[in-house]
Order: structure tokens, then C-alpha cells, then sequence
């Protein structure tokens, strides 16, 4: 199944009276306005998913900041979604993915394959002709069973062992140092490339052209086998990896992503200059 469903292609499924559990996952780091902007409108039947709440454990001194929630608390929240075994999924967002990806990722490391991402997003479904509803929608609860550990994951003692290319997903003043707004130690792990998130996309919030994404990856050599991707913490990492699927390449995933990684004092840190300190 292609990750990816435009939003002409999902128009004509729910005009032919088909109904895909549609989750609307607007979520934007340090702001907590998702659920309202989602009232104020959003794809008639869309559910509310809330990313720190739903799609992130709890936080403990080594998980980074939005570690993987718990298999049977994800099982939970999928069926209050409304998904059960034969649904179809389609997620999006109104930030070019960035958050949706991670719902994505989710469903499809429980074992469930059949999930697509809203090319675009909110704004492609309006620019399309698409109709927004207001207030809050809720489910009926699904039956849906999920398992755990279907996607190729990295975890931080593994970072050694990368086959392939590591990718650093942050901005580039990022991953050099040069500034950290968001964690308490700048820079990046040694030996990663960089390839901010936001290279997936065009400027209408679309994802390019799968040829155009392969070249790309294939340029750090993250089309090798064994190749991860991780970022401040694992959110648009996901991205990643959802960029590079629908390229036909295999990303692995290191959740816990520079949160967690600088959350061990000894951990060796790169900047621009590339010297290790500590």
C-alpha cells in the first residue's frame, strides 16, 4: 500500500461511501492548541488524536522526550480511534505531516499495514473542495488487535552497529550546534548526516516526487541497508522513515533520537567542527 493518499484520491473514496478511520493529529512542539484548532475544523469525521498524550509514553530521566507509548496503551487508544481489524486508516495533519507521521509510524510498528498519510494535509483537503466540520467527533469504540515491533527500530547501545548512514533529522543549526532551543546539549551524534526533515517536502507541504526522495537519500547513502534516522525525539524522525518508504527504502527508527541520547552525560557530541568533546 502507498503511504501516501492525495487528497483528490481520498474525496472520491468517502464520495463512493466508503469510510476510512480518519485520525487528525495536529500537534506543533511547545504548543498545546491541537485539540482546539481541530474543533474550529477539521475533515468531517476525523477523530482528535492527541500526540502527547496518545502517540508518547512517559517521560523518564533516559526515554528522551516522547518515548514510545506502551503496546497495550496504543492498543487502547487505536480502538477508541474507532479501528478495528479490517478498517482502513488515513492520518493527517495541518503541519505537512510532521506530526501525522508519527501516527503512521505507530500503526504500522503494531502491525498495522493498512494506513496511509493525507498528502498535504488539512490544506490540500480544502484545496481540494473539501468540506471542514466543526466541534469534537467520537468513535465507535474498534476491536482492533494490535501486536508490537514491526518496524525496524535502533536503540541507543545499537548506534555503533548502523550499517548504513545515520541521519540527523534536525535543522542543520541544529545538528551543528550552533544553536539548541530545545534540549540541554547542542550538537549531534558523531559519525550522522545531515537531512533536516523538512527536505521531504515542497513548498505546499507535499511530499516530492518519490524519485526526487530516493536521490536524495541515496546521495548520504541512507538507501543502504541498515541505514536510521533519528532527531530531537523521534517525532519527525518518523518522517524520515516515511519519506524513505515511499521511495522503496527501509529507515530504521532510534526513538529516543538526541533527547535521549544527551541524556547520558558521557555521550560523545559532535559540532561543526566535528571534534568529539564530552
Amino acid at each position: 500500500m502507498n503511504p501516501l493518499i492525495s487528497a483528490a484520491q481520498l474525496r472520491e473514496i468517502l464520495d463512493a461511501g466508503q469510510n476510512p478511520v480518519l485520525l487528525d493529529v495536529r500537534w506543533v512542539l511547545g504548543r498545546d492548541d491541537g485539540a482546539q484548532n481541530y474543533a474550529a475544523g477539521h475533515i468531517p469525521g476525523a477523530v482528535f488524536v492527541d500526540l502527547e498524550k496518545e502517540l508518547s509514553g512517559t517521560p523518564g530521566e533516559h526515554t528522551g522526550r516522547h518515548p514510545l507509548p506502551l503496546p497495550a496503551d496504543f492498543e487502547a487508544a487505536a480502538r477508541r480511534w474507532g479501528i478495528d481489524g479490517g478498517s482502513e486508516v488515513v492520518v493527517y495533519d495541518d503541519a505537512g505531516a510532521l506530526a501525522a507521521a508519527r501516527a503512521w509510524w505507530l500503526l504500522r510498528h503494531a502491525g498495522f499495514e493498512r494506513v496511509q498519510v493525507l498528502d498535504g494535509g488539512l490544506g490540500a483537503w480544502t484545496g481540494a473542495g473539501g468540506q471542514l466540520a466543526l466541534g469534537y467527533e467520537q468513535a465507535e469504540p474498534g476491536s482492533v488487535s494490535l501486536s508490537w515491533g514491526r518496524m525496524p527500530v535502533v536503540e541507543r547501545d545499537e548506534l555503533g552497529q548502523v550499517a548504513g548512514t545515520l541521519i540527523d533529522s534536525r535543522a542543520t543549526a541544529r545538528y551543528l550546534g550552533i544553536e539548541e532551543p530545545v534540549d540541554p546539549v547542542a550538537g549531534h551524534i558523531p559519525g550522522a548526516r545531515n537531512r533536516p526533515t523538512t527536505d521531504n517536502l515542497d513548498a505546499q507541504m507535499r511530499f516530492h516526487a518519490p524519485e526526487a526522495l530516493r536521490a536524495s537519500f541515496a546521495k548520504l547513502g541512507a538507501d543502504r541497508p541498515g541505514s536510521a534516522a533519528y532527531c530531537g525525539s523521534g517525532i519527525t524522525a518518523s518522517h524520515q522513515v516515511l519519506a524513505a518508504a515511499t521511495a522503496g527504502i527501509e529507515l530504521a527508527l532510534f526513538p529516543g533520537s538526541w533527547s535521549e541520547y544527551c541524556s547520558y552525560p558521557d555521550a560523545p557530541v559532535a559540532t561543526s567542527d566535528e571534534q568529539h568533546r564530552h
